[in-house]
């Protein structure tokens, strides 16, 4: 399903440059296209990944089953999250690639580093999807709200209406994407190294080259959001002891 998943978002991007932003900036109108796309991605793929974990963890029956998952063969419903997720990665790579080549230490590095691990788990060592799928559902929780608030943001100093939606959102935003991001992905993320260090990757069934190249990039990942999160909260709370300092003059 990648190249059919490849195609919608290639052309939902495409309708977002030319059609649904085609009066905005230069800069702003790729940024803005390649939230549009996020949109039809983000939610879709928590759902479908949850659904995914959620129904191979209905017939576990042991703590030691439960474990087992994360280094096991790979379900055509998994492998359907991670042919989605990939395309729309590679779509918005190709974005960044041509548009904003100079957020390569972030976003483009980011999306390499995602395309590495999507791509080995489904084509080469067809196991694993389990343990990555759970980490998804929970990146992608907050998609919606990331790409409404970043809309938004991109809006807020030409539109009262877009720098109220942009407030409005920005602390939900922030508490949730922490939850998120940087409490229940760690959590899990140490539960899955933990099993495949103490079982060498299940037993053999998920090759030592995946798990330890997974364990970097997704630890890497996962500081460099809790990062991100970080240096938004400083911000929100610098701007609100600004505000409340102004207030008392």
């Amino acid at each position: 399903m990648f190249l059919p998943f490849l195609t919608m978002f290639a052309s939902l991007y495409l309708i977002g440059y030319f059609v649904v932003f085609r009066g905005w900036g230069p800069r702003r109108r790729p940024e803005a296209a390649s939230c549009f796309t996020s949109l039809f991605h983000g939610t879709p793929a928590a759902l479908l990944a949850l659904r995914a974990v959620l129904t191979r963890r209905r017939h576990v029956t042991t703590s030691t089953d439960s474990l087992a998952l994360l280094a096991a063969p790979n379900t055509a419903g998994e492998a359907l999250v991670l042919d989605l997720s990939t395309a729309y990665f590679t779509v918005d790579l190709a974005h960044y690639l041509l548009f904003l080549p100079e957020e390569w230490a972030l976003f483009v590095a980011h999306h390499v580093a995602t395309l590495y691990v999507l791509a080995t788990c489904r084509l080469v060592a067809g196991a694993g999807a389990h343990a990555l799928l759970a980490l998804e559902a929970l990146a992608e929780a907050t998609s919606a709200a990331q790409n409404a608030w970043t809309l938004a943001g991109m809006r807020r100093r030409d539109s009262l209406a877009a720098a109220r939606v942009y407030d409005s959102l920005s602390l939900p935003f922030y508490a949730a994407y922490t939850v998120a991001r940087a409490v229940l992905a760690p959590v899990w993320f140490i539960r899955m190294v933990r099993f495949y260090f103490s079982s060498s990757g299940g037993g053999g069934a998920l090759p030592a080259w995946a798990w330890v190249s997974w364990t970097v990039v997704i630890g890497a990942g996962i500081l460099l959001s809790v990062m991100w999160v970080g240096n938004l909260w400083v911000a929100y709370f610098r701007k609100n002891m600004l505000l409340q300092k102004n207030k008392q003059q």
